[in-house]
């Protein structure tokens, strides 16, 4: 057996489990933490960390943008959870020879996305070192009844998607070999370019969600590390299966007319940074949600009994979908 000694050697989810050993079980395994806090509130808390080259780059990430991605990657998060948004902290990284006119467009960034959904910011660190880091950390507060779980999935229950999948993957796409792009309008090379660099957290879906009178949670987590993935952890977690239908995924117009069928339901699946939510609910709720946010918003499967997930292609045929098929952090 293969001896390990590095991160190199694992992936994400090994890395994870080795590191939940430190936590509580009843607290972790969702997009936030969840702590019970009071009059039957619980506190959600998240954090997500950008490296400069891994996650944003200046070729494709202005820091004004930098700033609001940072941000809106958190409120997705707190999103997914059914929570509402109280504030963040910012921790920075950054070298030296930083131009201060980045810190402050950065900032500026930050606060546009803060505004936008009523967040305070409310303290941070600032460090020096050789690459730029953006930590965040995000605090939303949400009643019991509507918390969002990844282990609530139940057999019989539908998957909805709450918009397009692969934009963001063909925004970035574009951002690096721009040349790809020249069959597109420049109205269609802006909506990408945007998906990628001013993603929205569906804050407006958990709050929707939160008005529902319900017996049970419902489950849910964002679509940040791709569509796929986001189904699969849902069934890990829940111990259920499904099954995804090809000609239900909601792709952009614009993602269609950028690239070929085969390339475009790749991106979809595992582009990620979409930061839409994926949702299992019942038939009803499902159809009312997709009644009310319709573009983009649709039914795209099941969850089924079996232990495994299963993509319906528009052939016919059903291949099994892997996390090894998803993004990898390590």
């Amino acid at each position: 057996m293969k001896s390990i000694k590095s991160l190199r050697d694992l992936h994400e989810p090994e890395i994870l489990k080795i590191v939940q050993r430190f936590c509580p079980a009843e607290i972790i395994g969702d997009d936030g933490a969840i702590i019970s806090w009071q009059n039957n509130k619980n506190l959600v808390v998240t954090t997500d960390v950008l490296v400069d080259t891994i996650h944003f780059s200046d070729r494709t990430t202005p820091a004004k943008m930098a700033g609001w991605r940072a941000v809106a990657a958190n409120l997705s998060d707190l999103a997914a959870m059914g929570a509402k948004p109280v504030g963040i902290t910012v921790g920075l990284s950054l070298p030296p020879e930083t131009e201060l006119a980045w810190l402050q467009d950065l900032y500026a960034g930050i606060g546009d996305c803060l505004k936008a959904y009523d967040t305070l910011l409310v303290g941070g660190d600032v460090t020096r070192s050789p690459t730029k880091t953006i930590a965040i950390t995000a605090f939303g507060e949400v009643l019991a009844k509507n918390v969002i779980r990844r282990n609530a999935a139940q057999v019989g229950d539908v998957i909805v998607v709450t918009g397009f999948h692969g934009d963001s993957r063909a925004g970035l796409e574009l951002l690096l070999q721009p040349e790809t792009g020249l069959n597109l309008t420049e109205g269609d090379r802006q909506f990408l370019i945007q998906a990628h660099q001013k993603p929205i957290p569906r804050l407006d879906v958990s709050t929707y969600l939160n008005g529902i009178e319900t017996e049970r949670n419902f489950a849910g987590m964002d679509s940040s590390d791709g569509l796929a993935d986001a189904v699969l952890q849902l069934c890990e977690m829940s111990k259920v299966g499904a099954v995804i239908y090809e000609n239900q995924i909601p792709m952009s117009k614009a993602l269609i007319r950028y690239q070929n069928p085969e390339k475009a339901l790749e991106w979809s699946l595992y582009g990620g940074e979409d930061f839409e939510l994926v949702l299992c609910l019942g038939r009803s709720p499902a159809e009312d949600l997709v009644k009310k946010f319709g573009d983009g918003c649709k039914i795209i499967g099941e969850i089924t009994a079996d232990k495994t997930v299963e993509l319906v292609r528009k052939d016919g045929r059903s291949p099994t979908l892997s996390r090894q098929q998803a993004f990898q952090h390590f």
